[in-house]
């Protein structure tokens, strides 16, 4: 039994040896190019959520690349702030110069009323 195990150790050995020399020129595994992030975020409009769920950012050896990251993020930030501004603006402009209602003579909608509705009904 000694002998048995000892020879069948020697070809496990002898057949890893093998197999990660290669025993020829070509390489075991071939080097592979670094993943890039291809930035599916679109540029000639406004990022909206679908674009942010089909997001993939490319792993490194130790997570994710933090330059892609970092794009991506001050990518929303800067979107995010245009939008923020935006809807500022229109609610500047909804109040009227005065901070009252706007030329439309009022607003249809009281603190907690939804579109119209009644207090805490849904649209």
């Amino acid at each position: 039994m000694f002998w048995f195990l000892l020879i069948t150790m020697v070809v496990v050995v002898a057949a890893v040896t093998l197999a990660v020399v290669g025993g020829g020129d070509s390489e075991v595994l071939p080097e592979v190019a670094p993943e890039q992030l291809v930035d599916p975020l679109p540029l000639a409009r406004p990022v909206d959520r679908a674009d942010v769920e089909a997001l993939r950012l490319p792993v490194a050896a130790r997570g994710y690349r933090m330059a892609d990251v970092d794009d991506v993020l001050v990518r929303l930030g800067a979107e995010l702030a245009e939008r923020d501004a935006r809807i500022a603006e229109l609610e500047e402009a909804l109040a009227g110069p005065d901070g009252g209602p706007g030329p439309g003579g009022g607003s249809d909608f009281g603190p907690g009323t939804a579109a119209g509705g009644a207090e805490g009904e849904r649209p």
